[in-house]
C-alpha cells in the first residue's frame, strides 16, 4: 500500500483552545497532570481521550504522605504499577500494597478492582464496571479515597491512565484533588498504529517509544509491517536471524506490558504461489516462530502487488486469469492459514489481511471473490474511498463491509508522508465522520517517517478512535501541543507556530491556517505591527524548540524543517519591511530590501531532507502562504 505536569498543561490546553484557528473542522511526554484542585474545572478539559462521562462530585481529597493501595491477588500488574507511579508523582512518599482496606485516619486509600473497589465506587455515587463494553472502566475520586475498576484487565489499565491525568504532579504531599466520577469505554475494538510506510524505517528505540505513547493514549494495536524488514517481504519464507528475532521479542514484551496487541504482518505477495502446500507451510511456520516469542495477532498484507501475474504455472492453471481469479487464489491461501494456524492456536486473534484492491467502493470481480470465499472471521483492511481519503463516513464504512463481506479494519493513511517526503504532516485528524468507529472492527493510522513528529497527529487519531462523538479536532490538537510542550507556554506557542506552517495534507487542505488568517487581517487593515509580531514568533519558534523542547527526538527529526521555518520567517519579516518602505516612498531602502530578500529566499529553499537512499529532497514549509507573501511583496503587492 502506498501508505501513503501539572495543572499548567491543563490550563495551557484550555488557553490554546481559545486562540483563533481557521480550517480545523469539527471537533507527548507524560499525559497532562494537575498541580492543584483545579476549581475552574480545567483538569477534565485536559483528559485525553475525552471520556464518555465525566462528573464533578463537588468535593475532593488530599494526597497524603502514605497511600494504601488495596488490590487482590491477580489484579493487573501493569495497572497497579501505573497507579503507584502516578501517586508518587503526585507527592506521596510511600505507596503500601494491602489485600484489604485497613481504615486509618490521615491516609488516602486507593482501591483497584475487586469487591473493595466496587463498594467504594457505590459509596462515591458511581456505577461499577459490570456491563461495560470491553476495555471500559469506572473511576471515582472523593471523600479520602479513590476507586477504579475495569471491565477487564485492559479497562483497569485505561482507568489507571486516566487517574494519572487527574492527579497532580507535585514533589511533596498535601496537594488537593478534585472529586470526580468517570465512566468510559472505547468506540471501537482496535485502535492503533500501523508501521507500514515506505522510506527510512523507525529505529528500535522509536518503536519502543511508540508503544509507550500508544498506551498513554489508550491505543491497543501496533502493526509491525516495516518495509525495510526483508524477512517480511523478499525473504518472507526464511527464518529470522536470532538477533533480529530477539529485537522483535523486545517489542512484543513491551506491547504486552502496555496492553497493546503486537500484530505481525507477513507480506508474501511478491513471490507466493497461492496453491502451493510448501508456501502454506512456510507462512504458518514463520507465524509459529513468532507465536513462540509471544505474538498473538497476525496479518497477511497482499497490497502493492500485481494480481495479474502469477509466480508459478500451477496457479495459472488452477485459478485462471483476472481479478476474480486473484481473489479466489488469495482467499484459498488465507483460509488455509486460518484453518491450519489460527484455529489451532487457542488465544490467537482473528487473522487480518490487506486486499490488493484496498480502497474505493467499486464492485469488482476481485472483491466479489473475497466476499464469497474468504473465511468470515478474517478482518479486511481498507483505506477509505481513496488511498488517502479526504473524508470517510460511517455510511461508506458500512458499504465497504457489505462490498467485502467481512469486518473492516480501517487503515487510515494519515499522517503518513512517504509519498511526499518534503513535508511534515503536523495537523490534526480531520474528515472522519461521527459513528464511523462503531461500523469498524478497528481504526489504525499510518504514521510519518518521523516517529516523534507523528505523535501530534496520532494523539488526535487516538482521541477520535476512542470517542468520536466527543472529538473536536481543534481541542484535541491543542491538548497534543500542550502535552508535547510539557506545560510550558512559550514552548507551546513556538510548537503551534511551527505546526501551523507544516499543516497542509490531503485531509487538511489549507496550509498555515493561523498565519494565513494573520495575513488576511493585514490585507484588511494594514496593521503591520501585529503581523510583524506573528512573523517574529514564527522566526523565533525553531530556536525556542531547539532550546526548550524536552523531546529531543522531535528536534532531530524536524531539523531541516526548523531551519527552513526560521529562514522563511526572516524573509517574511523583511518582505513586510519592503511593503512598508514601498508604501512610504523609501525607494533606496526598498531596492536594498529586494536584493536582500532574494538572497533570503534562496537560503530558505536550500534546506533538504536526506532519505535512506541518500537523495536530497528540498523541504517545504508554509508553501502557498509564506512564499506567496514574499513574492507579492517583491512584486509591489501588499498581500494576496
Amino acid at each position: 500500500m502506498h501508505r501513503t505536569r501539572t495543572a499548567a498543561v491543563a490550563a495551557l490546553a484550555v488557553a490554546l483552545a481559545a486562540l483563533p484557528l481557521t480550517g480545523m473542522g469539527p471537533s507527548r511526554a507524560a499525559p497532562p497532570r494537575r498541580a492543584d484542585d483545579a476549581r475552574d474545572g480545567s483538569a477534565t478539559a485536559a483528559l485525553s481521550p475525552v471520556p464518555r462521562s465525566v462528573r464533578d462530585r463537588g468535593d475532593g481529597l488530599t494526597v497524603t504522605p502514605t497511600v494504601a493501595l488495596v488490590a487482590q491477588r491477580g489484579t493487573d500488574a501493569p495497572a497497579l504499577a501505573l497507579v503507584a507511579q502516578s501517586l508518587r508523582a503526585a507527592g506521596a512518599r510511600r505507596v503500601v500494597r494491602e489485600p484489604r482496606a485497613v481504615p486509618r485516619s490521615g491516609r488516602l486509600t486507593v482501591y483497584v478492582d475487586g469487591p473493595g473497589a466496587d463498594r467504594a465506587l457505590r459509596e462515591l455515587g458511581a456505577r461499577g464496571a459490570a456491563g461495560l463494553p470491553a476495555e471500559g472502566y469506572a473511576l471515582a475520586v472523593g471523600r479520602g479515597r479513590i476507586a477504579l475498576a475495569g471491565r477487564d484487565a485492559a479497562g483497569t489499565y485505561h482507568a489507571a491512565q486516566t487517574l494519572g491525568q487527574l492527579l497532580p504532579h507535585r514533589a511533596r504531599p498535601g496537594a488537593r484533588v478534585r472529586g470526580t466520577v468517570v465512566r468510559d469505554w472505547p468506540a471501537t475494538r482496535l485502535r492503533g498504529v500501523v508501521e507500514g510506510f515506505y522510506g527510512t524505517p523507525w529505529s528500535r528505540a522509536a518503536r519502543l517509544d511508540q508503544l509507550d505513547f500508544a498506551a498513554r493514549h489508550k491505543m491497543n494495536l501496533y502493526v509491525y509491517s516495516p518495509k525495510n524488514d526483508a524477512y517480511l517481504r523478499q525473504k518472507w519464507r526464511d527464518p529470522y536471524p536470532a538477533r533480529q528475532l530477539a529485537q522483535i521479542k523486545e517489542l512484543v514484551d513491551r506491547a504486552r506490558a502496555r496492553h497493546v496487541e503486537f500484530a505481525y504482518a507477513l507480506s508474501p505477495g511478491l513471490s507466493v504461489c497461492y496453491g502451493s502446500d510448501a508456501d502454506v507451510r512456510a507462512l504458518t511456520g514463520k507465524f509459529a516462530t513468532l507465536w513462540g516469542i509471544g505474538v498473538r495477532t497476525f496479518a497477511v498484507p497482499l497490497d502493492d502487488i500485481s494480481y495479474t501475474t502469477w509466480h508459478c504455472a500451477a496457479d495459472r492453471r488452477k485459478f485462471g486469469t483476472g481479478g476474480g481469479s486473484a481473489g479466489r487464489a488469495q482467499a484459498q491461501l488465507l483460509n488455509r492459514v486460518n484453518l491450519e494456524f489460527i484455529a489451532r492456536h487457542p488465544g490467537a486473534r482473528p487473522l487480518q489481511m490487506v486486499p490488493t484492491e484496498y480502497h474505493d467502493l467499486k464492485a469488482t470481480p476481485y472483491k466479489a471473490a473475497l466476499a464469497a470465499q474468504l473465511d468470515r472471521n478474517v478482518l479486511v483492511e481498507w483505506t477509505g474511498v481513496d488511498v488517502l481519503a479526504p473524508t470517510i463516513s460511517a455510511a461508506q464504512a458500512q458499504q465497504a463491509r457489505t462490498l467485502f463481506g467481512h469486518p473492516i479494519l480501517l487503515w487510515d493513511n494519515y499522517p503518513v508522508n512517504d509519498y511526499v517526503t518534503k513535508r511534515l504532516m503536523l495537523g490534526p485528524l480531520n474528515g472522519r465522520g461521527i459513528g464511523l468507529p462503531a461500523r469498524l472492527a478497528g481504526f489504525t493510522a499510518n504514521p510519518m517517517i518521523q516517529p516523534a513528529a507523528s505523535e501530534l497527529a496520532l494523539a488526535t487519531a487516538a482521541d477520535y478512535a476512542w470517542n468520536d462523538r466527543a472529538y473536536d479536532a481543534r481541542a484535541s490538537w491543542d491538548r497534543a501541543i500542550a502535552e508535547l510542550a510539557g506545560g510550558d507556554a512559550r514552548t507551546a506557542r513556538a510548537l503551534r507556530a511551527f505546526a501551523d506552517v507544516n499543516y497542509a495534507s490531503g485531509i487538511n487542505p489549507r496550509q498555515a491556517p493561523e498565519l494565513a488568517a494573520a495575513l488576511a487581517q493585514f490585507r484588511r487593515d494594514g496593521g503591520a505591527r501585529r503581523l510583524d509580531a506573528v512573523l517574529r514568533d514564527l522566526r523565533d519558534a525553531p530556536g525556542v524548540l531547539r532550546g526548550r523542547l524536552a523531546d529531543r527526538r522531535f528536534v532531530r527529526e524536524c531539523a531541516p524543517w526548523l531551519d527552513a521555518t526560521r529562514a522563511w520567517g526572516v524573509a517574511a519579516r523583511e518582505a513586510l519591511r519592503l511593503i512598508e518602505a514601498t508604501r512610504t516612498g523609501k525607494r533606496a531602502s526598498a531596492s536594498q530590501l529586494r536584493a536582500h530578500i532574494q538572497e533570503l529566499v534562496a537560503r530558505a529553499k536550500s534546506y533538504v531532507y536526506v532519505d535512506m537512499a541518500g537523495k536530497r529532497i528540498p523541504v517545504v514549509v508554509g508553501d502557498g502562504v509564506l512564499d506567496a507573501f514574499v513574492r507579492d511583496a517583491l512584486a509591489g503587492r501588499r498581500a494576496q
